[in-house]
């Protein structure tokens, strides 16, 4: 790598921001030797839960086992089918693979990205939940789909794992932040994420004591205290040491997004109009904390090509819609079912976003992605 490289993401500048508190709180924790349910897993959970407004968050493994912990609580099993979108990581659907369940993939929204709300309506009937993302820190349309759960009768479940921090104005004028909307919230602390551990981890918010109360049991193996089982769980605690991380970059989180925000307009304002682009679109009853920031082209590859050929980290998040992964294909889906989530997969482009880019790095992508188009138009 060259000293003038950008990267899609920048994990020695997040560490250098928040260095001497990590540093303090990592050896703390090794001096101590509590790797294990240390209280820094606690403070975390208490601290997380009253940064999101609930009543409760559990520290979990990861954005993954946190989903599968929350289906889990709720006793989704074999021949059960939950909706989840068409286009999103397919760690929203794995854990309803594992519980034996089927993923019926929802069509998505052509400007957002996330879940349709009448695409749900059309095609809830038999769920037994639904799990709705907030794809790229932009939270779903939390009112219209939770209408439909509603009356349907079925969960809702936020996949939160990019959204920490992200909000959402009721047409009653009340901001509420993700993770308090639905029976229970999925977030991930991958080491990209807006609020990022040093590997694995993640947590579950809710208002609901008596699904809080499941989960922690399922958590550590199905105990209710050391050596006493109750039913067969699972080991998706949340490390200490990915706590004391945690607590110490917590603090800035708000900080952070308002950096992203005021990055992503930039954006929006220096590439109106460029080429064929099509820019994240304006949603004021729904702030987005820009964990990327995703444009759409039909020369995805081509402008990939050219950044990443000039240093820019650029990058896809997803080119292949889960109804097209092979791990899916036993489903029998074919291409052209879910043509809004193909066409995103197809045309999707993330250009670096982080709190620590600066004006000068900002300006540089702007400038490559115009001399891509102006060399296009000259062709």
């Amino acid at each position: 790598m060259t000293d003038n490289h950008i990267p899609l993401v920048d994990l020695k500048a997040a560490y250098r921001r928040h260095q001497a508190a990590i540093d303090a709180a990592m050896r703390d924790v090794i001096e101590n030797t509590r790797f294990i349910q240390g209280r820094e897993v606690v403070e975390h959970e208490e601290a997380f839960a009253s940064f999101t407004g609930t009543r409760h968050c559990l520290g979990t493994g990861s954005g993954t086992a946190s989903i599968h912990l929350i289906l889990a609580a709720l006793g989704i099993g074999p021949g059960d089918e939950v909706a989840v979108p068409a286009h999103t990581f397919i760690a929203t659907a794995e854990p309803v693979s594992w519980r034996g369940a089927r993923p019926r993939f929802i069509e998505v929204d052509p400007e957002t990205n996330c879940m349709d709300p009448d695409a749900l309506k059309a095609g809830i009937d038999g769920v037994r939940a639904v799990i709705a993302v907030h794809l790229y820190g932009r939270p779903f349309e939390m009112e219209r789909i939770g209408a439909v759960t509603a009356s349907a009768g079925v969960p809702l479940i936020e996949d939160a794992a990019q959204a920490h921090g992200a909000e959402y104005i009721r047409e009653d004028g009340s901001t509420v932040r993700i993770g308090t909307f639905g029976v229970a919230a999925a977030f991930s602390y991958y080491p990209g994420k807006n609020l990022g551990a040093f590997g694995d981890a993640g947590s579950i918010t809710t208002d609901s004591t008596e699904l809080y109360e499941k989960m922690r049991m399922l958590r550590d193996h199905g105990s209710v205290k050391k050596y006493d089982h109750r039913v067969v769980g699972f080991a998706d605690r949340l490390d200490t040491l990915q706590a004391a991380v945690l607590n110490a970059k917590l603090p800035s989180l708000a900080e952070g997004n308002e950096r992203r925000r005021a990055l992503a307009a930039g954006f929006n304002e220096k590439l109106a109009g460029v080429g064929d682009l099509v820019l994240p679109p304006e949603t004021p009853n729904r702030r987005s904390v820009f964990h990327l920031y995703v444009v759409r082209t039909q020369h995805r590859d081509a402008l990939l090509a050219h950044l990443n050929e000039r240093g820019i980290g650029a990058g896809i998040h997803y080119p292949v819609a889960l109804h097209l992964q092979p791990a899916y294909a036993h489903l029998g889906h074919r291409r052209g079912e879910f043509p809004q989530a193909e066409a995103w997969a197809d045309e999707c482009l993330s250009l670096p976003i982080y709190p620590e880019l600066t004006e000068e790095q900002q300006d540089r992508i702007v400038a490559e992605v115009k001399a891509f188009f102006a060399q296009r138009g000259a062709q």
